[in-house]
Order: C-alpha cells, then structure tokens, then sequence
C-alpha cells in the first residue's frame, strides 16, 4: 500500500495510479507486490567471464537458469525478454491460486 501511495504523492494523476494499481497482486500471504519487481530480483547482472557475458534466472527455488553470450548487447536483451517472461509467469501463477 506504501508503494502505491508513493506513487501517487510523486505527481502521477489518477490514471497513473489505476495503472499501476493494476499491476500490483496480493500473495496468498497478503502482502502486494509487483510482478515486474519480483521478476527483476529473481534474474541477476550480466558478468563477463572469460570471453562470455553470463546471467542467470531464478525461476524456482530449485530451477535456476544460467545463459551465457559472446556479445553484451545480446546478453543485455535476452536478459530483458527473459525477464518479461518471467513476469508473465508469475502473474499467470498468480492468477490459477
């Protein structure tokens, strides 16, 4: 509830605030969080090892996938799309509780 309020407190108009409202969900726990912030926790920073870029996603507590790219600018958007999936994961799981 904090983070909707501070939102709304920064200049956004009503519409803003329906919006971001929307995007919010509440856990089974009763707690609200954001999808896209939890899927943005969940996947870490691209490092360079060797004469890879590597990043990896957390999608479970026991699934974690690890990518690996020779070129950052292909790192960086993979790791945006896999991210965007991640969200819609998680809105979906959300959704069949």
């Amino acid at each position: 509830m904090s983070l909707i309020f501070y939102y709304y407190n920064k200049g956004s108009n009503n519409l803003d605030r329906g919006k971001l409202m929307s995007n919010i969900i509440e856990t089974s726990f009763g707690t609200l969080i954001s999808p896209e912030r939890m899927a943005n926790g969940s996947a870490s920073n691209i490092e360079k090892v060797g004469a890879f870029y590597n990043f990896s996603i957390k999608i479970s507590n026991d699934d974690i996938r690890e990518y690996s790219f020779t070129n950052f600018e292909r790192a960086e958007y993979m790791r945006r799309v896999m991210i965007g999936h991640l969200k819609v994961k998680i809105e979906k799981d959300r959704a069949t509780i």
